[in-house]
């Protein structure tokens, strides 16, 4: 193989850049701002490879409406983009069917029980292994018919090798004394990490593989010209330019939907905005990343600061932010995190690439085999980036599968 252009400067991107180049392929980047703002950025940082449950949990329907009822709380659609919202949602609810439930949750956990096996050589290789911190989650409740509401979901993960240990309030505290009284139960997952900064991590990584050889080139993808001789394909760029290669890999984050449209395979996907404040002197002190299960946010120590973040906003990729509630998650997280001041964060807000049954699309184009997918990780990109890149790079070489890659195939939405 010799030329292939991967689409999106992001972690899937470079990663999977990172097993083309250990293959001696000459590789290329392309993105309008490699540089720039990205989902890969601002996230909250987990390597949370015990998330195998996919998001449309049974009974989940249920809770919407309050949620949307609330203008600051967890979920939030935009009323113009409602009505193309109604395909993916209608996907979503079949997804928390029993039999596709635990189907799901078995792709989820095939891709996950990869993750330490291809993201640990990569940051070595990269001099990036100290940006990894391997302390565990917290995950915290205030009601017990929280935690009991959750005791499937938990039972779940540990039938699929996930270690968990439940913890009453007062062993909570002991492992993250900042946490408030309100805290009555905890369960602790070992196997969870998460790094430093995703940026910086980024960031190293690009610069790395650079120093190796890869080619980043400034443009904006407007289309992807497929069946050239011999099979080559061609990516255009909104200044004219068409740039040859033998394959193309499409990992442009929630950008990714619209070009696999226009090359005619149909693909559910949608932007879940994530907002987050990160407070660089926060006056508490938390060692683990920490989910707070009812209130659906999360708080990340960080080299940058302690990031507090959460949301799932469906407006599209235009619709401007809505920074009140990145605002709103430092003010949720003074109630659970007594002396917590949010002076002096910085907001953010990023476009998750969300399918509706969570699985992310990883596979050929059915229609075009010059074009493979990579995308709709949604909110376990980070996490799932090096085995997504280690599974591309072998479909780009024509080498066997690591895993069955049938439940991560565009095919499945037409």
């Amino acid at each position: 193989m010799g030329h292939i252009i991967v689409i999106g400067a992001g972690i899937v991107g470079l990663a999977t850049a990172h097993h083309l180049l250990r293959e001696g392929v000459c590789v290329t980047v392309v993105d309008r701002d490699p540089e720039g703002d990205k989902a890969s950025f601002g996230n909250a940082g987990g390597i949370a490879v015990t998330e195998v449950i996919p998001a449309s949990v049974p009974g989940v329907l249920w809770k919407v409406p309050g949620w949307l009822a609330d203008p600051l709380g967890p979920l939030a659609i935009r009323p113009a983009h409602a009505p193309r919202l109604i395909p993916w949602l209608l996907r979503f609810s079949r997804a928390g069917r029993p039999s596709e439930f635990k189907r799901i949750t078995a792709a989820l956990a095939a891709l996950n029980t990869r993750v330490y096996d291809d993201l640990l050589p990569l940051l070595a290789e990269h001099d990036l292994r100290e940006e990894l911190q391997q302390l565990g989650a917290l995950t915290v409740y205030e009601q017990k018919t929280a935690f009991d509401e959750d005791a499937m979901q938990w039972g779940l993960k540990r039938s699929c090798g996930i270690e968990v240990r439940t913890l009453t309030g007062n062993e909570a505290r002991e492992i993250e004394p900042a946490l408030s009284q309100s805290i009555t139960r905890g369960v602790f997952t070992p196997q969870w990490s998460h790094v430093r900064d995703p940026k910086t991590l980024v960031d190293k990584l690009r610069q790395s593989l650079l120093a190796r050889g890869l080619c980043i080139q400034v443009g904006e993808v407007c289309g992807i010209r497929p069946g050239l001789e011999g099979g080559a394909v061609a990516v255009g760029l909104g200044d004219g330019r068409w740039l040859p290669a033998d394959k193309v890999v499409v990992a442009a984050g929630a950008w990714s939907g619209l070009l696999a449209r226009r090359l005619g395979d149909k693909v559910l996907l949608e932007s879940e905005r994530g907002y987050n404040t990160t407070i660089p002197d926060p006056g508490v002190v938390l060692s683990r990343e920490v989910i707070f299960a009812e209130r659906h946010f999360v708080a990340t120590p960080l080299s940058c600061g302690l990031r507090i973040g959460g949301a799932a906003e469906f407006g599209g990729l235009h619709a401007p932010a809505n920074f009140k509630r990145s605002q709103a998650l430092a003010r949720l997280a003074e109630r659970y995190l007594p002396g917590l001041r949010t002076e002096g964060g910085t907001c953010w807000a990023g476009h998750r690439p969300a399918t509706p049954d969570s699985l992310p699309v990883i596979g050929a184009s059915p229609r075009h085999p010059g074009v493979i997918y990579a995308f709709g990780h949604g909110h376990l990109g980070l996490t799932q980036a090096a085995t997504t890149g280690r599974l591309v790079s072998d479909i780009a070489l024509g080498k066997p599968p690591l895993v069955d890659l049938a439940p991560y195939a565009i095919s499945r939405f037409n």
